[in-house]
C-alpha cells in the first residue's frame, strides 16, 4: 500500500451514511516506523492502527491513522477539540483553549499560544470545522460523498478513493510546469476533490433537525499575515522563541535525535536549537559534495567542532550501531514516539554528539532509482521526486544511528532569505531606502538600470499578471529584474499542444476571479514561496514514514512565519547581509563565527550529471509513458533527450517536473488494492488519544 495511505485522518458527518463511509476507508497495514502502543491513559477507541473520536451520538467523527503524529482530544459537553500534530497536548492545555471559547475567533486566539504545527478539528455549537496551517504544511481537502455528503481529510487520495474520483488531466498538465503559483497550486489532481486554501478553514454545518443531509461546506479565513512593524531586535527575540518552541514540539523529551547538517545557516541553526532540548544523543549528518569548491562540508565540520568544544571528528560515513541492541537495524522497526508538549530542555547537559559524513561517492545522483518512488503516493506530483534516492540514503543513515526523530533545515530559504519582489512593497512607503537596497541588488545580480526602473514602476494587478504568467515567449534571462507577482515561465517543448491548451485555459479561468494572498506583491510572493516549499516537503515526510524515521522541518511553523513577517521589511532582508533576522535570532545559541557565513552551495551539477548517469532509466521511463497515454507529453522527444543528456534543451528546461509527473502517475494508477477491508470501531471515553 503506498505511503499516502499509511497516514491520514478524515472528518465525517454525524449520520448513518457518515458511519458507513468510515467502513470504506483504507484498512491499516503494517508499515515501517510504526510507533509503539499508545501511551495515553485510559481506554482508546482503536481498530488495529485506526483511532476514532466520536460525535455525541456515538457515530465516528474523526477517524485517524497517524504513524508519528499525536491525536489529542478533549470534549466539554457537545463541544470538542482535536489537535493532530507532532506533540501531545496535555488535557490542561486543551481545557484552557476550549473552555471559555464561545466562537471560532475566540478559539483561534487561544490556539495561537501553541506552535503552529497542528491540524485543528473542532466542534462548537453543533458545527464542525477543520483547518491546517498558514504555512501550508498541513492542508485540508474535502469532497462530496454520494451518500454521506461532505467529508474532509488531510489526504486527497483518501477522498478520491471514497468517491471513486478519476484523475484530472488539466491538473496533471499544470504539474508539468516548474512553478505552480497561487491559486492554481490548490487544484487537486482528482476530480471532485477540493483543497481549502492555506490560511482558510472549512466549516461543516450540522444537519437541521428532521433532515438527513447537512448544508454544504463553507470556507472562512482564520489567518492574516501580521503587519511588518517590529524592529529587528524585537523581531529576532520573537523568532528565537518560536524556533525553540517548534524544535521542542518535535523532539523535546526524546533521548536520541538526528539533524541534517549541510553546513548552511538554516541546518546549523536547527542543530544547535536541537542540542538545547537536551537529548542524550544527537547525530549530525552531512553529505559531502562532489564539487571541490563546495564550502558546505567545511562549515559543517566547524559547526561540529564548535558544538563539541573540541577538535572535530567524523565517521567514515558508516554510522556505528546505536547502543541498546540496534546493531541489526535492518531486521526490525524502531519506535517512533513523539515528544510531550512543552517538554523542558535539559539546559547545561550536553548530548553525546556524533558526526557522520556521507562520502560524495555514496550519494546518488539525481534521477537514481526512480522505481522507488512507488513506495509513496504524495498528494500530487512533486518535483523533488528525482532526488528521492538521495533523501532516502540520508534518512536511512540517520535511522541507523538509533535516531527517533530527524530534523532538517527545509523552509529556511523561503522564510528568511526574502525575494527581490519585496522591494516593490518597500518602494511605496520608503522609496529612498528601496532604491538604495535595489542598487546593491542590481550590483550583485547584474540588473540593467532601465529594465529595473520599468519593473519597479509596473503596477499590473494580480489577475493580469496571472493571465500572462505562462507564455510561449522565451524564458526570462538571468539578468531580468524580478519585481512582479511571481515568475513568468514557458511550457517545456516536450509538452503536447493538448497539454499547453489545458494549461492556458486553467490560467485564463483562474485569472478571471483570482485574488492575491496579500495586496502587497513582496508579501504575496514570500508567502506563496513558503507554501510551495511546505507542499514539496511532504515528499520527505512520506519517505521518512517508508524508512521508519519521523522527519520534520521546524521552520514551517506558523509562529515562525508570523515572527518573520512582523519585522520591518528593510531590516529583515538586505542585499548586504545574509538572512539578518535568523542570524540575530540565533545569536547566543549558535556561535558568532558560524553566523558569519554569507555563502550558499548549490547542487546543479549533480542534477545535470544525473541525466547522463541514469539515461537508461529515463529512457525506460518514457517507454510506455503514462503521461503520453494521457496526451500530455511527446514520449518520442523525451526518448531523444534521454539519449542526449547534455542537450541545450535540458540546460534551458528542467525535466524534473515531468519525471515527477510520470512516476507519480504510475504510482497513482496502482494505488488501490483490489479488495477493501473494513476496520471495526468501538467507543472512546478518554479525553486524549495518542498513536
Amino acid at each position: 500500500m503506498p505511503g499516502q495511505l499509511r497516514d491520514y485522518f478524515v472528518v465525517l458527518p454525524d449520520s448513518a451514511a457518515g458511519a458507513a463511509a468510515a467502513g470504506q476507508l483504507p484498512a491499516p497495514e503494517a508499515a515501517a516506523g510504526r510507533s509503539s502502543a499508545p501511551d495515553a491513559a485510559g481506554p482508546a477507541r482503536e481498530a488495529g492502527d485506526t483511532l476514532t473520536v466520536a460525535h455525541p451520538s456515538g457515530r465516528p467523527w474523526v477517524v485517524a491513522r497517524p504513524l508519528v503524529r499525536r491525536v489529542s482530544h478533549l470534549a466539554r459537553g457537545e463541544d470538542a477539540l482535536v489537535l493532530i500534530g507532532p506533540d501531545r497536548v496535555p488535557d490542561a492545555v486543551l481545557a484552557g483553549i476550549l473552555e471559555g471559547a464561545r466562537d471560532r475567533i475566540g478559539l483561534e486566539r487561544r490556539l495561537a499560544r501553541l506552535p503552529g504545527l497542528h491540524h485543528v478539528v473542532a466542534r462548537l455549537s453543533g458545527q464542525s470545522w477543520i483547518r491546517g496551517t498558514a504555512t501550508g504544511l498541513r492542508r485540508v481537502y474535502h469532497a462530496r460523498h454520494p451518500a454521506a455528503g461532505t467529508i474532509a481529510s488531510d489526504r486527497p487520495a483518501v477522498l478520491a478513493r471514497l468517491i471513486d474520483a478519476p484523475l484530472d488531466d488539466s491538473a496533471l498538465a499544470l504539474r508539468l510546469l516548474d512553478f505552480l503559483p497561487h491559486p492554481l497550486s490548490r487544484r487537486p489532481v482528482w476530480r471532485g476533490v477540493h483543497e481549502t486554501g492555506a490560511g482558510y478553514g472549512l466549516a461543516l454545518p450540522a444537519a437541521a433537525p428532521g433532515t438527513a443531509a447537512a448544508p454544504g461546506p463553507a470556507e472562512y479565513r482564520w489567518w492574516e499575515p501580521p503587519p511588518g512593524e517590529l524592529p529587528l531586535a524585537e523581531g529576532a527575540h520573537r523568532l528565537g522563541e518560536a524556533v525553540a518552541a517548534s524544535v521542542r514540539a518535535h523532539v523535546g523529551g526524546l533521548d536520541r535525535i538526528s539533524c541534517e547538517l549541510s553546513g548552511g545557516l538554516d541546518s546549523t541553526a536547527l542543530a544547535f536549537a536541537a542540542r538545547e532540548t537536551g537529548p542524550a544523543s544527537l547525530s549530525l549528518l552531512t553529505v559531502a559534495a562532489r564539487d571541490r569548491y563546495s564550502e558546505d562540508e567545511t562549515w559543517a565540520r566547524r559547526a561540529v567542532e564548535a558544538a563539541r568544544g573540541t577538535a572535530a571528528t567524523a565517521s567514515n560515513g558508516h554510522p556505528a550501531p546505536a547502543p541498546g541492541g540496534h546493531a541489526g537495524l535492518t531486521g526490525g522497526h524502531h519506535p517512533a514516539t513523539a515528544p510531550d508538549h512543552h517538554a523542558v530542555p535539559a539546559r547545561g547537559r550536553h548530548p553525546a554528539l556524533d558526526h557522520h559524513v556521507v562520502p560524495a561517492a555514496d550519494a546518488p545522483y539525481f534521477y537514481a532509482d526512480l522505481a522507488s518512488t512507488a513506495a509513496e503516493l504524495n498528494d500530487e506530483p512533486l518535483p523533488v521526486a528525482p532526488g528521492r534516492a538521495r533523501a532516502a540514503l540520508l534518512l536511512g543513515r540517520a535511522r541507523a544511528t538509533g535516531s527517533r526523530y530527524h530534523l532538517t533545515g527545509y523552509g529556511g530559504d523561503e522564510i528568511f532569505l526574502g525575494l527581490p519582489h519585496a522591494y516593490q512593497d518597500l518602494f511605496h512607503g520608503n522609496p529612498f531606502t528601496a532604491w538604495s537596497h535595489l542598487g546593491g541588488l542590481r550590483h550583485q545580480l547584474g540588473w540593467p538600470l532601465l529594465p529595473t526602473l520599468k519593473a519597479l514602476s509596473d503596477r499590473s494587478p494580480f489577475p493580469r499578471w496571472l493571465a500572462g504568467a505562462v507564455t510561449a515567449a522565451p524564458q526570462p534571462v538571468a539578468r531580468t529584474p524580478l519585481l512582479s507577482w511571481g515568475v513568468r515561465q514557458s511550457p517545456h517543448p516536450w509538452l503536447t499542444e493538448h497539454a499547453k491548451a489545458l494549461i492556458a485555459e486553467e490560467f485564463r479561468a483562474a485569472a478571471e476571479h483570482a485574488e492575491p494572498i496579500d495586496p502587497w506583491r513582496g508579501r504575496h510572493v514570500d508567502i506563496d514561496g513558503v507554501r510551495m516549499g511546505a507542499r514539496h516537503f511532504q515528499a520527505m515526510e512520506d519517505i521518512g514514514m517508508t524508512i521508519g524515521l519521523p522527519v520534520a522541518a521546524p521552520f514551517y511553523d506558523d509562529r515562525i512565519l508570523e515572527a518573520t513577517l512582523a519585522v520591518r521589511l528593510p531590516e529583515r532582508i538586505s542585499p548586504w547581509r545574509y538572512k539578518p533576522l535568523l542570524v540575530e535570532a540565533m545569536r547566543g545559541v549558535v556561535p558568532d563565527a558560524l553566523l558569519a557565513r554569507t555563502t550558499k552551495d548549490h547542487m546543479s551539477s549533480d542534477e545535470h550529471q544525473g541525466l547522463a548517469e541514469h539515461a537508461p532509466e529515463l529512457a525506460e521511463l518514457w517507454t510506455g509513458s503514462r503521461l503520453a497515454d494521457h496526451g500530455l507529453v511527446d514520449a518520442r522527444q523525451l526518448l531523444r533527450l534521454a539519449a542526449e543528456p547534455f542537450s541545450p534543451v535540458l540546460v534551458e528546461h528542467s525535466i524534473s517536473s515531468t519525471v515527477a509527473g510520470e512516476t507519480w502517475l504510475r504510482t497513482a494508477e496502482n494505488a488501490w488494492p483490489t479488495s477493501r477491508s473494513t476496520p471495526t470501531t468501538s467507543t472512546t471515553t478518554t479525553s486524549e488519544a495518542a498513536l
